[in-house]
């Protein structure tokens, strides 16, 4: 017989006001383990706020969001342990500028986790090497390139050996050059069956790597589908205006 699938998390009926100003009205998506969902849309369209909710740094108006069936919008839920298994990048990295490297990948495996100082420091060095960084142990963030930061940070989610990842727009505060080793980083996890959610501005990752994209317009989801349709036959209007930009690269 085979095995049921069941979401690893669910989001039902999201809203999120800002006093009078509702950004995410009625949201639900699902993902199960091993998908790779791309959230799109214009600036403005709700996407970051939705990944912080998801993640708790901003809390819900309304809705649920359910990890492994349990609801962490409910109060008397351990934030830092649901954190600790669904990690998050940030576009602007969000490093410890005092601690070295290899520190900022031990934080939360000691801190959190509570793992002994030697095996966080071989968990930090397993996944440095696994993102190109194991040589820069040593380096302070300031010391570093925009791509090499973003790498670390990804390492440093990764140490916390989440069960899915959350991406707020991880290459949009790099040069165009340092674009690539980022996304090829994660092109990597999405090939070993990291789960993952990105909100990207990178269509061609979009189409190429996630198994499900969602369009997100004026705090809805607009339309979502698996990439060969969305980005090939987009169902409504607002899809494929949005799209038509990203043609002709």
């Amino acid at each position: 017989m085979s095995e049921i699938k069941s979401p690893i998390l669910q989001v039902r009926h999201l809203s999120k006001s800002f006093g009078s100003h509702q950004v995410l009205k009625d949201i639900d998506f699902e993902t199960y383990h091993g998908n790779v969902i791309c959230i799109i849309g214009a600036s403005g369209s709700g996407k970051s706020t939705l990944l912080r909710c998801i993640n708790m740094l901003e809390t819900p108006t309304s809705g649920q969001i359910l990890f492994h069936g349990g609801d962490i919008t409910e109060k008397g839920t351990n934030i830092n342990t649901y954190r600790s298994k669904v990690g998050m990048v940030f576009q602007s990295f969000n490093l410890f500028n005092n601690m070295t490297v290899l520190e900022n990948c031990m934080a939360g495996v000691t801190k959190v986790l509570k793992k002994d100082r030697k095996t966080a420091e071989e968990t930090a060095l397993k996944y440095l090497s696994k993102v190109g960084m194991a040589e820069y142990i040593n380096a302070k963030p300031n010391q570093l390139s925009g791509g090499q930061k973003q790498r670390v940070a990804i390492a440093r989610a990764l140490a916390m050996e989440p069960e899915m990842l959350l991406f707020d727009e991880p290459t949009s505060a790099l040069d165009p050059q340092m674009v690539g080793e980022v996304l090829e980083v994660m092109r990597e996890l999405a090939e070993e069956g990291m789960t993952m959610v990105i909100v990207t501005h990178e269509m061609a990752f979009a189409r190429d790597v996630s198994s499900h994209v969602v369009f997100m317009k004026d705090g809805v989801v607009a339309e979502e589908g698996e990439p060969s349709a969305l980005f090939g036959n987009p169902k409504q209007e607002s899809t494929k205006e949005f799209l038509a930009r990203f043609r002709n690269q």
